[in-house]
């Protein structure tokens, strides 16, 4: 698949307003329509990739799989090694336990549904959640298993057949996302599959029906799917989120973009600028490291952190998604580097550490009896239970 700049700047412009939203600034006060842009960019790539290798006649799920674990995997161990590691040294035990169930959960690749149980994305505490945010990863990862599956199913070669399957299924999604539990809509893949599926549903918008519009036509929609999500990010609030409608503006703005973009848009141009490609190279370690961050220091601080201290958190978190991406993306990523079975084998490895670890968590009730050794955990502010909530301020 020929590389597109301008998707990468999609993406920088999902992360940053999200990253941004979630630092408190209030401009950004829908910067979590960013994960609705992510899930459309996903749905479209994987639908390409997958189109093109079964028209070569390449396509294999087990190349799929690998793929997907050379993409996600090693970033998210080391991630989850770092949290690990400095939640048993800070966290009080009850704490403790309550991050080795959303451990546990992330290496299901479940922490969507653990989330939706346990507690919602803009309440008080999940600011404090070190690994709240994958969420949304277990949602792509849900989507990998299944649908490559589904074109198999469909047969590989029926395009027509697989663009009604496709259609019928989001639409079902979209139903489903109208209904009043809003926290289902906004956790659970049966109500965001519809997002991941209008991104594949592009793929199969022929090239050549765009190009016979005329250049003012394609300039328009493109620029017309940047405002409509830059309305998004700086219009909606977190009341929006549980309206039904607030996923379309983000949703078709970045289809309009993905589509019109890839003519010489002045859209395609915007978002092909080297600051948008560099923040969307390193977008998916800047996603999992903003969190965890972002957390410690509010787990860490009597009252919420500065501005500077906000900004200096920025940075740090910048610099180290650089260096994940370098070091740990790029290098996993090249076959010559590592086969397909040293990747298998580093995946069923680091997933059942993961499993292992959230299992003894929860049992040892995170190691309570250990507690008193942990130098670190009078530095915790807690506040008193408040409506059923632990919160930490």
């Amino acid at each position: 698949m020929r590389y597109r700049k301008e998707i990468d700047g999609l993406r920088a412009l999902a992360v940053v307003p999200l990253i941004l939203y979630d630092a408190g600034i209030s401009f950004f006060s829908g910067g979590y329509v960013g994960i609705d842009i992510f899930f459309v960019i996903s749905g479209y790539l994987i639908t390409c990739i997958i189109l093109e290798e079964i028209k070569l006649k390449k396509f294999s799920i087990i190349d799929f799989y690998e793929r997907r674990a050379r993409r996600i995997l090693p970033a998210l161990t080391i991630v989850l090694t770092f949290t690990t590691i400095v939640s048993y040294w800070v966290l009080p035990p009850f704490l403790l336990k309550d991050y080795s169930q959303s451990l546990f959960s992330v290496a299901t690749f479940s922490s969507n549904v653990f989330f939706f149980l346990r507690n919602g994305y803009f309440e008080l505490q999940a600011d404090k959640e070190l690994l709240s945010h994958t969420w949304s990863l277990a949602i792509e990862e849900q989507f990998y298993l299944f649908f490559p599956l589904l074109i198999t199913i469909s047969g590989m070669f029926a395009r027509k057949r697989l663009l009604f399957i496709i259609t019928f299924i989001a639409i079902s999604s979209f139903l489903f996302a109208l209904l009043d539990n809003n926290e289902a809509n906004f956790y659970l893949i049966f109500s965001r599959l519809w997002e991941l599926l209008l991104g594949a549903i592009v793929v199969f918008i022929p090239s050549k029906e765009i190009a016979r519009l005329t250049r003012w036509q394609r300039e328009t929609i493109g620029l017309f799917g940047i405002v409509l999500i830059f309305y998004a990010i700086v219009l909606y609030d977190q009341d929006t989120v549980f309206s039904w409608y607030y996923p379309l503006l983000p949703v078709i703005g970045t289809c309009f973009v993905i589509v019109f973009a890839n003519f010489n848009t002045i859209a395609g141009t915007l978002l092909s600028n080297k600051v948008f490609t560099f923040f969307g190279l390193i977008s998916y370690s800047l996603y999992l490291w903003y969190q965890p961050i972002f957390a410690l220091l509010r787990i860490k601080s009597v009252v919420a952190p500065s501005d500077e201290i906000i900004i200096v958190a920025i940075i740090c978190t910048v610099a180290i998604a650089y260096i994940s991406w370098k070091y740990i993306e790029t290098p996993f990523r090249n076959k010559g580097s590592f086969t397909r079975v040293s990747v298998f084998k580093y995946a069923g490895v680091s997933i059942s550490m993961f499993v292992c670890l959230g299992l003894l968590g929860n049992y040892f009730n995170g190691y309570d009896s250990d507690s008193e050794s942990k130098i670190y955990i009078n530095t915790v502010q807690l506040l008193p239970k408040t409506e059923g909530h632990i919160q930490i301020s």
